[in-house]
């Protein structure tokens, strides 16, 4: 879809035709193994978000043909209970991938548990094995949300290498993978931050331009480049308007005013946001065939 002459980027599309990709492999290794990929994901306390994302993904992997186990744990389970759990979690074969779903009640260490999670089942790349994997170019399992970025911008431009990009945030979960993955399709990468000098002029100088800072509509549209492609990773909700309930959500990116610059964007909703859920699938899916032994399904 266009508009104004933009390319409007649709990750709920192309997030399903990853899903029907990842459900079509699933027989195959089925055949192989005997059966199915299985993921585990680990829910603590009653985070309204966190409690929709999960039935969300258990959804998403019976769909894709694979195993879901669920482990819902009450908000004031202990650091050693939730450590043991995980090491279980490693410990069983039938299951290949495992996420614990953050954030975690503020009593418990969220780098403790992730770093208790054998980094071949790491299917969120959050593990520091992981990140050091894919920072030395090497196979690794990478956060969703970044990895699902690189493929919308690949669907859109084909080739990234030579490519100035600029990434704004600099986040664990997106930001530095997010560097390393448009390193490896050799873009020349800048890192920027709320606290970069001049950051409409570096973002200006940008082909690719992520914006995963976490501000509401903060990158403006004359801090574009003609012609840039724009990955809106952000997800904010403003106040609402008056007789509403809930305020819009917007993205880091003001999208009405970036529409006359870029070739390309991404909306929120419906961007990026569809397609973490799908890599996730893909990534468990990758991991349960590097553990048996296999090739990575193509394309995947």
């Amino acid at each position: 879809m266009t508009k104004n002459g933009a390319t409007i980027i649709d990750g709920k599309a192309y997030a399903a035709s990853l899903r029907e990709r990842i459900k079509a492999e699933v027989p195959k290794f089925q055949e192989q193994t005997g059966r199915a990929p299985g993921l585990a994901v680990v829910l603590v306390g009653d985070d309204a978000a966190s409690q929709v994302y999960v039935a969300s993904k258990h959804k998403a992997t019976v769909a894709a043909g694979m195993e879901s186990f669920e482990h819902c744990l009450s908000a004031d389970t202990a650091q050693a209970d939730l450590i043991a759990l995980v090491e279980k979690l490693n410990a069983d074969d039938a299951v290949d991938g495992i996420l614990v779903q953050l954030p975690l009640p503020d009593h418990l260490d969220e780098k403790a548990v992730v770093m208790a999670i054998d980094p071949d089942k790491d299917v969120d790349g959050l593990h520091v094995i992981n990140a050091g994997r894919l920072a030395n170019g090497e196979e690794a399992l990478t956060p969703c949300t970044p990895l699902g970025s690189l493929m919308l911008l690949k669907d859109q431009l084909g080739d990234l290498s030579g490519l100035n990009a600029v990434v704004v945030g600099r986040s664990i979960l997106v930001g530095k993978p997010m560097a390393q993955l448009l390193l490896a399709e050799n873009c020349t990468v800048t890192m920027a931050h709320s606290r970069t000098r001049d950051l409409p002029d570096v973002v200006r100088r940008a082909d690719i331009v992520v914006a995963a800072v976490g501000r509401a509509e903060m990158v403006k549209g004359d801090w574009l480049k003609d012609g840039a492609v724009v990955i809106d990773v952000g997800i904010n909700r403003l106040a609402p308007e008056a007789g509403k309930e809930k305020g819009r959500l917007v993205g880091d990116v003001a999208t009405a005013e970036a529409m006359d610059h870029v070739q390309a964007i991404t909306p929120v909703p419906g961007g990026v946001g569809p397609m973490t859920i799908a890599v996730l699938l893909r990534n468990t899916l990758v991991a349960a065939s590097a553990r048996a032994g296999l090739s990575k399904p193509e394309g995947l």
